[in-house]
Formats: structure tokens, C-alpha cells, sequence
């Protein structure tokens, strides 16, 4: 089953972090990127670019209206994805406990099951 796993965290959070912080948290997830690689497990993945780059688009009366910025007014933000090919959900979510963002208290990884054309997971 495939799974997506959504990065949640707060904007910035790394700027806070000392040069020995943010080597050991970089290397935390090139560690952790290695494995699911080397277990065949990683599909893909990607960091998004800052939130004040984002554009939300909604409808407005009867036309679509754009804004500036993200949907959500929550102090953490989209900030990017793993997609991973495991065995089960709880292997996807042992995955993302141990991502260095949750360990860390920086972020949440929210785990959601793909749907494959058919649609047959909901």
C-alpha cells in the first residue's frame, strides 16, 4: 500500500537552530532517506517552498478569487512530503514517528493512504 506522508512545521524553525543543530537534523534525515531507499520503501518526496510564496485559490461568489499566502492560519504549515511504498499503516506510521521533525518536537507527519484509480479505499 502507498502511503503520503504530509511534513507539518513551523515556518523558519531551522533559522532557530545552532550550525551543530541543523547538521545533526540534516543528517537525521539523510539517514532516515537512506534506509527507505535502501528498503525500496521510498517513491518520492519533496520540500515546498516558503508559505509566503504560496497562492490559495478559492471561490468567491461565482469566480475563483486568489490571495497571497496559505489556506490555513495555523502555526504550522505544509511544508512538503514522502511518498512511501510499505506493508501496512502501521509501518507508514513508524516511519513518520521517526522522522527527526517529530522526534524533535519541530512538526507533525500526518499519514495518509493513497487511493489507487479505483478508488476502492474509501
Amino acid at each position: 500500500m502507498k502511503y503520503m506522508l504530509l511534513i507539518w512545521n513551523r515556518p523558519g524553525f531551522v533559522d532557530g537552530l545552532s550550525e551543530q543543530e541543523r547538521s545533526a537534523l540534516f543528517g537525521e534525515v539523510d539517514e532516515l532517506m537512506r534506509e527507505l531507499t535502501e528498503s525500496g520503501e521510498f517513491l518520492g518526496g519533496q520540500a515546498l517552498a516558503d508559505p509566503s510564496q504560496a497562492r490559495t485559490v478559492r471561490l468567491a461568489g461565482d469566480r475563483p478569487e486568489v490571495t497571497d499566502g496559505p489556506y490555513m492560519e495555523s502555526k504550522e504549515q505544509f511544508a512538503g512530503y514522502l511518498m512511501v511504498d510499505c506493508d501496512s499503516p502501521e509501518r507508514a506510521t513508524e516511519i513518520a514517528a521517526s522522522w527527526p521533525d517529530v522526534r524533535r518536537g519541530f512538526g507533525v507527519l500526518e499519514v495518509r493512504a493513497i487511493m489507487d484509480e479505483a478508488g476502492t479505499e474509501m
